[in-house]
């Protein structure tokens, strides 16, 4: 294992979020403030409690994930899609570094980063409402599992994107509306039945209810299921990441 490589990746990630600190640190916290107090004040008016958490604190969970994904999946897109924009990319690829030191390098760049946030968020959220984590090893592990597996998911989309348009597709386009309509400001139990079979085949569906749970004991889906879901998610994305270096797919052209 070159752990040097690995820490050379890892240190020019973290440098470049220092360089952009209002964009990666600031903006997000804002967003985060406007959500609460929109909603914590047009519809927590209206819907005091959802099934005994008050409206504030259940959606809580929901838009702690809504920017981890977010911040996941841009650093870690961004990450190799710059070496591959300017050209050295060729010089990793050609260096004596494997497939898991370079993955490990930019994908816990990106993770640490959306933890980073992620926790802010978290803290952010404290001064609105009340926050209970009932639990904390539960609440650590979808929160790390999460950070990992769309770390990697977003290592895949700067490969795969060919212009900044493709870049910009999956966390501006596709990743909000599923969080959207994953749960995360309101209960899935609330929609008609149909609607409620329907949601469940959304991914994000899985995420924010097992990490809601890990604070209130409420969940649309069973905590295991949320974890399996996870970690499938993750060898899948694991898998492709394999098949990508072994093939050059979009790395030789």
């Amino acid at each position: 294992m070159n752990v040097e490589a690995i820490k050379s990746i890892y240190a020019f990630e973290m440098a470049r979020t220092r360089r952009t600190l209002l964009q990666s640190v600031v903006s997000p916290v804002i967003t985060t403030s406007l959500y609460f107090i929109v909603f914590g004040a047009a519809i927590g008016s209206r819907m005091q409690e959802v099934e005994g958490v008050s409206y504030g604190a259940f959606i809580a969970p929901g838009l702690i994930m809504l920017t981890l994904l977010n911040q996941c999946i841009s650093n870690g897109s961004f990450g190799i899609y710059f070496p591959k924009f300017m050209g050295t990319i060729y010089e990793i690829l050609s260096s004596p570094i494997s497939m898991l030191e370079i993955v490990i390098g930019y994908v816990g760049a990106a993770a640490t980063k959306g933890l980073i946030v992620g926790t802010i968020i978290l803290i952010t959220a404290s001064f609105f409402v009340d926050i209970t984590i009932k639990h904390p090893v539960m609440m650590v592990l979808f929160f790390v599992l999460t950070a990992v597996t769309f770390s990697l998911f977003g290592f895949m989309i700067g490969i795969w994107a060919k212009d900044f348009e493709q870049l910009n597709l999956f966390p501006m386009l596709i990743v909000p509306p599923l969080v959207f309509l994953g749960g995360s400001f309101y209960s899935i139990d609330m929609l008609p039945p149909f609607w409620q079979a329907v949601s469940h085949f959304n991914p994000v569906l899985y995420l924010v209810s097992g990490f809601r749970w890990s604070f209130y004991e409420i969940a649309d889906v069973n905590p295991i299921v949320s974890l399996v879901t996870v970690l499938g998610f993750l060898v899948v994305c694991l898998s492709i990441t394999a098949w990508i270096f072994k093939t050059g797919y979009k790395l030789k052209n």
